[in-house]
């Protein structure tokens, strides 16, 4: 079963996935959001690729190279071995500035014998709308387009050029290379220097990672999540994405197919909040500064998501020439949710703000302007928390009053009434707390649904949603409150399926959903711990775990029945929710070997 078997390689400008067989199916250069270079994953036969072959009898093995993001694909046929090692290159220069050029750089090792392989090297250029022309030059071989967009890509190697473009038989006797950049190069490349291109992004993810704590219980998965987050995170503007793909579908054959390469403020304040939570803090300071240079007016509305270099119009298109990832189309790029009202974006994000004052309480350097950010977000949820919206779901139709935005609009008010005391400001403590307490006594009135005995997904509604289990983690209510226990209860027994849940089962703008949103069984495993049912707990967890591909990645969906992975990939929020279960068991372990120890 293809289970989006692929790895992900990046340098915190753009990505590329790589699959189990060594083929390169997506890459954007020279940002994520840039039109494909290689686009297979959405069209096998247009949409362009760079492959790796090999005879039938070679064995294919992946792996990265461990707390890197170094992607390892082994081939092997008896005593002939070799190794093609793909990386985007990431280095920090001797000025501080990082070394992140839009190449993607395959290195090939040679282990022993005399292994053979062969190329296809096929890139369809600006998404494969025009004809795409390969030419081999003296230093290079250059693709251009000439559609209604002139592109270019240039490939350098050691192997001969020719052969690379024919797909002849090559022989590997040695290392080699190839790199993809969008520049022509000013210096030749050699194997040498790719060599050492190498050593210096493997270093530098070591030393990332090595600022990742080590963890008793999940240590791997932990890590291998954290690289991944990071992966997602762009470095020039500190916007985090919600995934490095655009439509790939979250049910095959249906029409949920999104754009997710741009910075959802939902998603990102989650992100930063754990990877922060990990002890990376330089990752929420860019993605705060982001957020600051995104407000200049004190009363301007956030949208709730913006493109990675700050845009705000993310007009959506569909581009019809490509069938879409296994036929199923449209494939779309941009993402018309950009003019949606969503309200619990502004809890979420004065949540996250919240958390980096009181974890790096010496090391804000934006405060003045953090807390300007925090009273423009009161007063806007001040003026709007009564109306309704299309909630965290984003359905395109009728607007509701859910009840996560309303939760989250209590987050915003309490979150800034805990900023006014860290910043010492009564005055505003004392004009907050009524707004706050106003909140909180309308969603428990009429959130609350006395025959289903839950909370639901909007006022009057009897449907269950996922998302009310973030009342809990979000301070909203206790765990052990018996309105969030029959609440979790409830849940289980309406959204959960052959060990996983759905967000909802109500019919929204696209019929009846029947795929799984990966995060909300994460958010059901931890709200099972809370509410003291830790064993079941973990074994849920344990069982989710062996859903990932063969790499530990998520994308954004699960099918119940065939368990594959749908939906964009890999997918920040499946990671970041998947990173606070881990920690929820890996402190438990620890709090146990600590009261262990002092009962010994």
């Amino acid at each position: 079963m293809d289970n989006l078997d692929y790895g992900i390689i990046g340098n915190c400008r753009s990505a590329a996935l790589i699959s189990k067989t060594g083929s390169l199916d997506w890459c954007c250069l020279p940002e994520f959001d840039s039109s494909s270079v290689f686009a297979s994953l959405l069209d096998d036969k247009k949409g362009g690729s760079f492959e790796i072959r090999v005879d039938d009898d070679y064995e294919i093995t992946q792996r990265y190279k461990k707390d890197t993001a170094l992607l390892i694909t082994r081939y092997s046929r008896g005593s002939d071995i070799f190794e093609v090692r793909d990386f985007m290159p990431r280095y920090q220069n001797k000025d501080g500035s990082f070394h992140t050029p839009p190449e993607v750089i395959r290195y090939l090792r040679h282990v022993k014998g005399t292994p053979e392989f062969s190329v296809k090297y096929d890139p369809r250029l600006e998404y494969a709308q025009g004809e795409t022309q390969t030419y081999v030059k003296h230093p290079f071989i250059v693709s251009l387009t000439y559609g209604d967009k002139f592109d270019t890509i240039f490939l350098y190697t050691s192997f001969n050029k020719n052969a690379v473009v024919e797909g002849r038989p090559i022989t590997l006797e040695e290392d080699g290379y190839f790199l993809i950049g969008y520049n022509e190069k000013l210096f030749k490349p050699t194997v040498k220097k790719m060599y050492v291109e190498m050593e210096r992004t493997k270093v530098y993810w070591l030393n990332w990672s090595q600022r990742t704590p080590d963890y008793r219980k999940y240590n791997g998965v932990i890590k291998r999540s954290a690289i991944t987050l990071k992966l997602l995170s762009y470095e020039k503007s500190g916007a985090i994405l919600a995934a490095a793909t655009t439509s790939l579908p979250e049910t095959l054959g249906e029409v949920r197919n999104w754009d997710y390469r741009f910075c959802w403020i939902r998603d990102a304040s989650m992100a930063v909040k754990v990877i922060s939570d990990l002890g990376h803090k330089e990752v929420a300071q860019r993605y705060l500064r982001f957020i600051v240079d995104l407000i200049p007016d004190k009363d301007e509305k956030l949208q709730i998501m913006y493109g990675i270099n700050k845009e705000k119009q993310l007009t959506e298109k569909i581009l019809d020439h490509l069938s879409g990832y296994k036929g199923s189309g449209p494939v779309r790029i941009g993402n018309a949710a950009f003019e949606q009202r969503q309200n619990d974006i502004y809890g979420i994000l004065m949540d996250m703000i919240h958390t980096q004052l009181v974890r790096f309480p010496n090391d804000i350097e934006n405060g003045e302007e953090l807390w300007s950010l925090t009273k423009g977000i009161v007063w806007i949820v001040e003026k709007h928390w009564k109306e309704p919206d299309k909630g965290i779901w984003e359905f395109r139709t009728e607007d509701r009053h859910f009840t996560f935005s309303k939760v989250l609009c209590w987050v915003a008010i309490d979150r800034a009434i805990k900023i006014a005391r860290i910043f010492r400001k009564q005055r505003k403590i004392d004009k907050w707390l009524p707004i706050e307490s106003e909140i909180r006594e309308e969603i428990l009135e009429k959130a609350w649904n006395v025959k289903a005995k839950a909370f639901t997904q909007s006022y009057g509604s009897s449907d269950l949603d996922a998302s009310v289990l973030l009342m809990e983690p979000y301070g909203f209510i206790e765990a052990l409150d018996p309105r969030y226990v029959s609440t979790v209860k409830a849940i289980e027994r309406e959204l959960s399926q052959d060990g996983l849940l759905f967000r909802y089962k109500n019919e929204d703008d696209f019929g009846l959903p029947t795929s799984s949103f990966t995060i909300c069984t994460f958010w059901f495993i931890n709200s099972l711990f809370r509410i003291g049912e830790v064993e079941r707990s973990r074994e849920w967890f344990d069982r989710v775990l062996g859903y990932s591909n063969h790499l530990g990645l998520f994308s954004e969906d699960i099918d119940f029945k065939t368990k594959r992975l749908l939906g964009n990939f890999p997918q920040a929020y499946s990671h970041l929710a998947l990173i606070e279960c881990a920690l929820n068991f890996s402190r438990q372990a620890s709090d146990q070997q600590v009261l262990t120890s002092i009962q010994d």
